[in-house]
């Protein structure tokens, strides 16, 4: 489900948070070979960029959800920008928890 990524700044962290703690618990418990938290900024960014808004984009190409389309666009956009100011120390707030 990638539809945290396209909505309010606040909703898009709070599931990231979720994802990175259900991720991380699965690779201390051996379920996931590699660390989440290596590579989780960079990752999301790279998320943000070849798959969240190309896909916004064509969202909003196409018209399929009307103005919404636009505001799908608008906030991954803008959850890539603050991602990119705050996700490092978010991340590092994930792993103190």
């Amino acid at each position: 489900d990638v539809s945290h990524t396209m909505q309010h700044w606040h909703i898009f962290v709070k599931w990231n948070e979720r994802l990175f703690h259900e991720m991380y618990a699965a690779f201390k418990a051996g379920r996931l070979e590699k660390d989440p938290s290596e590579g989780w900024y960079e990752g999301e960014l790279g998320f943000f960029d070849f798959y969240l808004i190309p896909l916004a984009k064509k969202l909003a190409t196409c018209g399929v959800f009307g103005v919404t389309s636009d505001e799908y666009l608008l906030y991954a956009e803008a959850n890539r920008q603050e991602w990119q100011k705050k996700g490092k120390e978010i991340v590092e707030g994930y792993l103190s928890h």
